[in-house]
């Protein structure tokens, strides 16, 4: 196993992110155990930083932790569970942009669109795949924060996790259709189209649903 190197100049913080990207990107598979004293010794800190990064990790629900057993990465979902997290995603995530677009502020609905906009750039498996997730994760938790609802905030961070783990076999080429339908949230909440906004994200989650079912056909 080799974990991302640390930045010494935020020491937890660096910790965090290097096992999440581990996580992500399945250098420690689904189901895998996480010694905490082994992940101390590999990342070179003690074990304090350690404990507190996959206490944030359980948090987000990338990792499991069970008495007696330590903690262990969260398996990945069944096909019946990845179709209960869409239903649940087009549920709260279409609210969630119909509510921004009639409640964001003017900086949200520019940052929106700006972020939106972004692309991530091809290169090695691991760095575009910890920036797409990266980059999606964070327009959709705009779209939920323009809601203005923490309670939608939190849920959908949560639902987001268990796709995040998915994530590791999503094809470079959709990356490109994916920014296309943010771009269209975007434009509509910057409209103050919630109809539009929300039937935008209808769209793109129905979307994005069919594209990861590939997790499935490669298991």
């Amino acid at each position: 196993m080799s974990l991302p190197p640390l930045k010494r100049s935020t020491l937890g913080d660096d910790v965090y992110q290097s096992l999440r990207a581990a996580v992500l990107e399945h250098t420690l598979s689904p189901g895998d155990r996480m010694n905490i004293d082994a992940l101390a010794r590999e990342l070179e800190v003690s074990p304090t930083p350690v404990r507190e990064a996959l206490a944030r990790l359980e948090s987000e629900g990338l990792v499991r932790k069970r008495p007696l057993a330590g903690y262990t990465v969260s398996p990945l979902l069944s096909r019946a569970e990845f179709a209960d997290m869409f239903d649940m995603r087009l549920l709260l995530e279409c609210a969630a942009a119909r509510w921004a677009a009639e409640r964001a502020t003017p900086d949200q609905r520019a940052t929106l669109v700006a972020e939106a906009a972004r692309t991530v750039p091809p290169g090695d498996d691991q760095s575009w795949h910890s920036a797409f997730t990266t980059l999606d994760a964070h327009l959709h938790g705009l779209v939920a924060e323009a809601a203005a609802s923490p309670l939608l905030v939190d849920s959908i961070t949560r639902l987001h996790a268990h796709l995040h783990l998915h994530r590791r076999y999503f094809p470079y080429e959709q990356t490109a259709v994916t920014t296309s339908e943010h771009q269209r949230i975007a434009a509509a909440i910057d409209r103050n189209d919630p109809d539009e906004a929300e039937a935008a994200m209808r769209a793109h989650l129905t979307e994005a649903r069919e594209r990861h079912l590939a997790t499935f056909e490669k298991s």
